[in-house]
């Protein structure tokens, strides 16, 4: 976010970085992929965009599975409610547990965990012995496991990048990673559930968790500093002290407050796109693929956007941007009835969305007090997955009774006045952030005048 006072070209330093060290020009390739030169993060990134790919398989051969044995969009929102609750629940624990713990193993032990969880998939699925309450209660222990991965997993990258001008290009990687591997997975998914079944998907899925695994243990890893105390707090203490840190200061609120929004009434599009592939589109598994693949493309494509950029300045008048252009893409492609069409809303669908969500997390991550970031990142996890399952109990509910597109239709209208709220409030987190900017050099001194 930028102060309006400056024109773009005096407020964006042009040859430093945050720390003041010179930065290679903007432009090329090396540029748009500088948090690669890191060993550490070139480990985490290969790693995980093996495991990612088997984890888009699961998502797309876990609602295949339960819309075949159901039938019901009621119930395949019931089972993405079951697997996200969890996260909402516990992700204020995971955030305290990740500030008073070593991040790194936090991972190792949530990565391992997640195999067992696709391995038990498997066999379940593979020996034809699977039922709707199975999935059910795996989802759970899923969504359990992902409330202390995800505010582990988005602290750990400040340690791998080490350099907090490289943060926000770390961030945009990760989302081409994350992307791309959704692009790649629906689509072998969709393959493999018509060849041999969803067993396969979620046998591949447990596999490839062994790749960020090793990842993760060949790190070198340099020990984080830490506020010496004489007592450590209790982990409520802890809590409320985040809980205030967040809930106190604009940025972060409002960020958080439009992610959980969009979350809420948008993100279920996701659940119903069974539906949309089946009765709307009169396709079948690889139709469900080659849709949520059309959002992969988009989110590459955003994501490429923000790993060009060279600097958190500007973010500001993205996150609404992306979030209207979310919310129309969802109208968009539920009044739509042809292929074609609905694979280049979902394109332009995926790039609103990828481009929010992680312009926030760039924001979010550049502005946190360290000692703090675990636990405001379980609160972005809370808002990013934590309120999806309530919107997919939700989208569920409402698709039973009232059709899957108008749900979307809905999800759409909600998602453009959660941007027209945050254009609102934009002046006021400009003006508070400005400080913090010039405290990091990201600014120079004088933008901190009036």
């Amino acid at each position: 976010m930028e102060p309006d006072t400056n024109p773009p070209e005096e407020s964006e330093p042009t040859a430093r970085g945050v720390g003041g060290e010179r930065e290679e020009p903007d432009g090329g390739l090396a540029f748009m992929l500088r948090a690669l030169r890191y060993r550490n993060y070139r480990l985490y990134f290969t790693g995980q965009s093996i495991s990612l790919i088997g984890t888009w398989m699961t998502r797309i051969a876990t609602s295949w599975l339960v819309f075949r044995l159901t039938h019901s969009a009621l119930l395949l929102g019931t089972i993405s409610f079951a697997g996200q609750l969890p996260t909402f629940l516990l992700a204020p624990v995971g955030g305290v547990v990740v500030d008073r713990s070593n991040r790194h193993r936090v991972l190792v032990v949530t990565q391992a965990l997640s195999a067992l969880q696709s391995l038990a998939l498997a066999v379940l699925a593979l020996s034809g012995r699977i039922t709707v309450a199975q999935v059910l209660a795996l989802a759970v222990v899923q969504g359990a496991i992902n409330a202390f991965d995800m505010p582990a997993r988005q602290s750990f990258v400040i340690q791998m990048v080490e350099r907090r001008e490289d943060l926000g290009n770390a961030i945009a990687l990760n989302s081409s990673m994350v992307n791309g591997s959704r692009l790649l997975g629906p689509s072998i998914a969709g393959v493999v559930i018509a060849a041999v079944g969803e067993g396969w998907c979620f046998l591949i899925d447990g596999i490839s968790y062994l790749a960020v695994i090793a990842s993760l243990l060949m790190m070198r890893i340099r020990p984080q500093a830490r506020q010496a105390s004489a007592e450590p707090a209790h982990p409520l203490a802890q809590f409320m002290e985040g809980f205030r840190y967040a809930a106190g200061f604009a940025p972060i609120r409002v960020i958080l407050t439009l992610l959980a929004i969009i979350s809420l009434v948008g993100m279920p599009y996701t659940v119903l796109m069974p539906i949309f592939a089946t009765r709307v589109l009169h396709g079948g598994p690889q139709t469900l693929g080659l849709l949520m693949a059309s959002t992969g493309i988009g989110a590459l494509l955003g994501a490429a956007y923000l790993a060009s950029r060279r600097c958190v300045l500007g973010l500001g008048r993205v996150i609404p941007t992306m979030a209207a252009l979310f919310g129309a893409g969802l109208i968009a492609f539920a009044n739509s009835h042809i292929l074609w069409l609905s694979v280049a809303l979902l394109v332009a669908t995926g790039l609103g969305f990828m481009v929010q969500m992680a312009s926030s997390n760039t924001v979010l991550q550049t502005v946190v007090d360290e000692d703090k970031r675990g636990r405001v990142m379980s609160f972005y996890g809370m808002a990013f997955q934590g309120t999806a399952p309530f919107g997919s109990l939700m989208a569920g509910a409402l698709a039973s009774r009232i059709g899957a597109p108008h749900t979307l239709m809905l999800g759409g209208v909600g998602c453009i006045l959660g941007a027209a709220w945050f254009w609102w409030h934009l002046p006021e987190l400009r003006r508070l952030l400005r400080p913090i900017y010039v405290r990091m050099q990201i600014l120079p001194p004088s933008a901190d005048s009036r």
